[in-house]
């Protein structure tokens, strides 16, 4: 793990207990106070695991139902600028920013078309795995566009959340996938193309990668 903060040692099932039991006993009283301990547990953190603490905070059902709207997108936009990294950026994406664009379309959609071209790497990996537990209700216009903003990116994790994402949709519409990496095979990455077909290629739907 890259990382320039330090860890405490406490691996994730044990972190996830832990931050069960204390956010079970000691929970924010409304939604002003649930931003402010996730921010501020993000903010002071000294250890890695504190700022896995706020992601998990962040991600709590209840709150989450009751809570999360679009006015907690800064927040999420500056833990993903400044965390920086694949922990932390693949749940913020998937889990906040997706559950945002469920439930929020109308605002968060045209967003999302902003982040995708976004200089910052990690904002853009954010548009392009936000669908990842859509399923048959993915936009595939906006996973089209959040791909594109990334694909000339030599970047690893650029390319591979591009890989990710269609590898993902391939389970609701491998023709759509098959299409779009052959039309882009010379420039989609080989990375991005492996991981694109592997369940295609594993349950025979292809047989090799272009």
């Amino acid at each position: 793990m890259k990382s320039t903060m330090p860890y405490a040692g406490v691996g994730a099932p044990e972190l996830r207990k832990l931050c069960r039991d204390a956010f079970k006993a000691q929970p924010p009283p409304d939604a002003e106070a649930w931003h402010e301990a996730v921010a501020d547990l993000w903010r002071t953190a000294e250890v890695r695991e504190m700022r896995h603490a706020a992601i998990e905070l962040l991600n709590v059902p209840r709150f989450k139902k009751a809570w999360l709207a679009p006015d907690a997108v800064p927040l999420v936009r500056e833990m993903v600028e400044t965390g920086a990294w694949w922990d932390y950026v693949d749940t913020l994406a998937s889990n906040v920013m997706g559950d945002l664009l469920r439930r929020f379309p109308e605002q968060i959609t045209p967003l999302l078309y902003a982040w995708a071209e976004d200089e910052h790497l990690w904002v853009r990996r954010t548009a392009i795995l936000a669908q990842l537990k859509f399923h048959e209700a993915t936009d595939e216009a906006l996973l089209v566009h959040a791909i594109e903003g990334s694909l000339h990116d030599s970047d690893f994790f650029a390319r591979k959340a591009i890989g990710w994402a269609l590898r993902q949709h391939s389970r609701t519409n491998p023709k759509m996938v098959i299409d779009y990496v052959n039309e882009h095979r010379d420039v989609l990455s080989p990375l991005s193309k492996r991981e694109a077909f592997k369940l295609l290629l594993k349950d025979g739907t292809v047989d090799s990668v272009p």
